[in-house]
């Protein structure tokens, strides 16, 4: 490492980084410097390199990254403060060249006799002076942003399209062709135009996203009361905040008083409001409805839901799809081939037919011009951080081209239980008492046995009795049987709770209890018993719901195509059963240990090809992780789940998984089309101008039509 190298990330903000070729020429550029182009990495839509810590001293890189005809300033993090010229002066100098490129064929036509006679002109032809200072102004002004970037190419050999265009100009000039070299300058201006403007409406979705959190926050003083406004980045953990009607919520955090509905749809995509009450979670970014109410801050401003969906959205742009990856080898092998072949038809046709020179050379510059790869660099990246953008809108956060393409191909999605196709919250769903004790009896010993629990079943009971105000003294005496139950004294009394199996080993069961907890466990309900030394005082069944979107998505899924939907959970089958039976899986799973799962979704994939596995646990992380496209539930997961996935459904919503597959497929499509359009109009351009058919500004219309079709075609998943 260079001596004073920094021991932290360099993160710069590059000018003229509007294209993935101009990433490829940063990456030849700057990667030798800092190590290899392993070490950068680049967000091509905010204009960003990073280069990995330890690698590399700013001044060197900044001045390697100026030798590549761009600009490298240091990342701020804010929106960067351009002058007035950097903000519009490639649209100026756009227009600049196609006012004078008029303005000079008007005059050309005007000395020749009309239009007809200027267009049927032959090259060379003798021009008045003010009218080749009109189009030599066009093409210097058209230019202006492409020959320094030419410049470099051929100094470095490695022909790119700006040097591609330059030759075709400069032939054009020498050949005496002063309107075709001003065409060709003006109109491939205009596609670079509309190529930053792209990438910036792009841009702009994104930081539509930045735009949905407040800058400030009221909140209450600890010491005294007072109520406070601060920016957010201020507030303080544990702080109470105050949320008026109709705003937005500045942090996440958990409401500590006050009732009222809000609209989560920039964070989870969900299209109803959810009502938030005492207790419930709320995410910065989320419209309050109605009611006002106060939030204790969880998060700080920076770990935030909607911090972390800005983080990872940024992120995913530097994953690159293998569509994109597959474009960027192939340019690097198709323009250096498109320029053998010019040379080629301008130096083999008059030496061996005979041809005329003047003729061949003109039909080469217009295979340099439809050879330029813009259109087909250009059509992955834009469609990819379109459909990244729009799934990050409908709650489904995408951590990279890669993962977005991913879900078209997958043929079996595995599914955890609970949490996934369950709501993860088990519920107290039956009492039955026995003897003489009545519902309300069986709750309060339940109750008071469970009071300091934090199993998930111990929970549950704790919430009926809650709800039916059911008031207790936490049980003395209290003993934990591991695996088994509890035990514990209430009003004088030693009394047990825990699992069938506890029950078969405290009281012999009769054959209406036998008969009973069967029942119970066949409904798909975890077996709480109560008893008193050798007699059951009632048995209380607890079930997860399964989520009512459970069964539409699963079989949505199955209309998409794909072959089989299984479940694969740690509960035992009886209840795996029968929460299969109600989502309409296809293949059941029980009984997993986490290591387990990863062996279930290893011959999964052997034996249907790719896999998608969806969880929400830690113990679904490693799974995740085995399977070809690993999905979390974003809400209700745990950080290890939602870290390990590769897509997070931030509302928790099942019905996004077929919307994912839908969108996936869409992206995959445009992108398709986008390539195949564009090398097939080269194609066409390439036989007409063997044929002598096609002209210079033919040719450079066609190119600029194609990166516009691209582009817009692209953009149409930002719907």
């Amino acid at each position: 490492m260079a001596e004073g190298a920094k021991k932290e990330p360099l993160t710069f903000r590059i000018r003229g980084m509007d294209c993935a070729e101009e990433v490829a020429v940063l990456k030849r550029e700057v990667g030798p410097l800092v190590g290899g182009a392993a070490n950068l990495s680049f967000d091509l839509i905010n204009g960003k390199m990073v280069v990995a810590e330890g690698h590399g001293r700013a001044d060197e890189i900044q001045q390697r990254v100026a030798a590549a005809g761009m600009e490298a300033a240091p990342w701020t993090g804010s929106a960067e403060e351009l002058t007035p010229w950097q903000r519009h002066g490639r649209s100026v100098l756009c227009v600049l060249s196609g006012v004078l490129l008029g303005l000079g064929f008007a005059m050309q036509a005007a000395h020749l006799g009309g239009v007809a006679a200027a267009f049927r002109s032959e090259l060379g032809h003798g021009l008045p002076t003010v009218v080749i200072l009109c189009y030599l102004g066009a093409l210097l002004s058209g230019g202006w942003y492409i020959f320094p970037k030419a410049l470099f190419a051929a100094r470095r050999l490695r022909p790119d399209m700006n040097l591609l265009m330059t030759i075709a100009v400069a032939g054009a000039v020498i050949i005496g062709d002063w309107f075709e070299a001003g065409a060709v300058s003006f109109l491939f201006a205009v596609a670079l135009l509309l190529e930053s403007w792209s990438v910036g409406r792009a841009r702009r979705a994104i930081q539509a996203l930045v735009a949905l959190s407040p800058t400030t926050a009221r909140y209450r003083c600890p010491d005294d009361g007072d109520i406070m406004e601060r920016p957010v980045e201020q507030v303080p953990l544990g702080a109470v905040v105050l949320v008026r009607p109709g705003e937005q919520i500045p942090l996440d955090g958990v409401v500590v008083k006050g009732d009222t509905s809000v609209n989560q749809a920039p964070i989870t995509g969900e299209s109803a409001p959810v009502q938030k009450g005492k207790g419930d979670e709320v995410f910065a970014g989320s419209i309050n409805g109605e009611g006002a109410f106060e939030l204790e801050v969880k998060s700080g401003a920076s770990d935030s839901q909607l911090a972390r969906i800005l983080q990872m959205v940024e992120e995913a742009q530097s994953r690159r799809a293998p569509s994109e990856q597959w474009v960027e080898r192939f340019a690097r092998v198709y323009t250096p081939a498109m320029l053998v072949l010019a040379i080629g038809i301008a130096v083999l046709p008059p030496l061996v037919l005979g041809g005329g020179w003047a003729r061949w050379v003109y039909q080469a510059l217009v295979i340099l011009v439809i050879a330029c790869p813009c259109a087909l660099v250009i059509s992955t990246p834009v469609s990819i951080v379109a459909g990244l953008a729009t799934a990050a809108r409908m709650g489904v956060l995408i951590k990279g081209g890669a993962y977005l393409e991913a879900p078209a191909r997958i043929r079996l999605m595995a599914m955890d239980k609970t949490g996934t196709l369950t709501l993860g919250r088990p519920v107290v769903s039956e009492v039955l008492p026995l003897g003489d004790r009545t519902e309300r009896d069986v709750l309060e010993i339940a109750a008071a046995l469970e009071q300091n629990s934090t199993h998930p079943l111990g929970l549950a009971i704790l919430e009926r009795a809650r709800l039916l105000e059911i008031h207790v003294e936490p049980a003395s005496d209290f003993q934990s049987l591991t695996g088994l139950g509890a035990e514990g004294t209430v009003e004088g009394r030693r009394f047990w709770i825990g699992s069938h199996r506890l029950m078969e080993e405290r009281v012999e069961e009769s054959p209406m209890l036998h008969e009973r907890a069967q029942e119970l466990e066949s409904s798909g309900c975890s077996l709480v018993a109560v008893g008193h030394e050798g007699q059951v005082c009632g048995l209380i069944g607890i079930a997860d719901q399964v989520r009512e979107e459970a069964a539409s998505a699963v079989q949505a899924l199955k209309d998409l195509g794909i072959e089989k939907v299984v479940m694969l959970t740690g509960d035992n089958r009886r209840t795996a059963e029968t929460v299969g039976a109600a989502a309409g899986v296809d293949e059941i799973e029980a009984e997993l240990l986490p290591q387990d799962k990863v062996e279930a979704i290893r011959r999964l994939s052997g034996r249907r090809g790719r896999v998608a596995m969806v969880g929400d646990g830690v113990n679904d992380a490693p799974a995740l992780v085995a399977s070809d496209l690993g999905i979390a539930m974003g809400a209700v997961g745990t950080a290890a789940a939602v870290e390990t996935a590769d897509i997070a459904l931030m509302s928790d919503d099942l019905s996004r998984l077929p919307w994912l597959v839908g969108h996936s497929r869409r992206t995959l499509g445009v992108i398709k089309q986008n390539i195949i359009f564009a090398l097939g109009l080269k194609v066409v351009f390439i036989v007409l101008a063997l044929f002598g058919m096609a002209t210079l500004w033919m040719a450079i219309a066609a190119d600029m039509g194609a990166s516009l079709l691209v582009i817009f075609n692209g953009l149409r998943l930002l719907r």
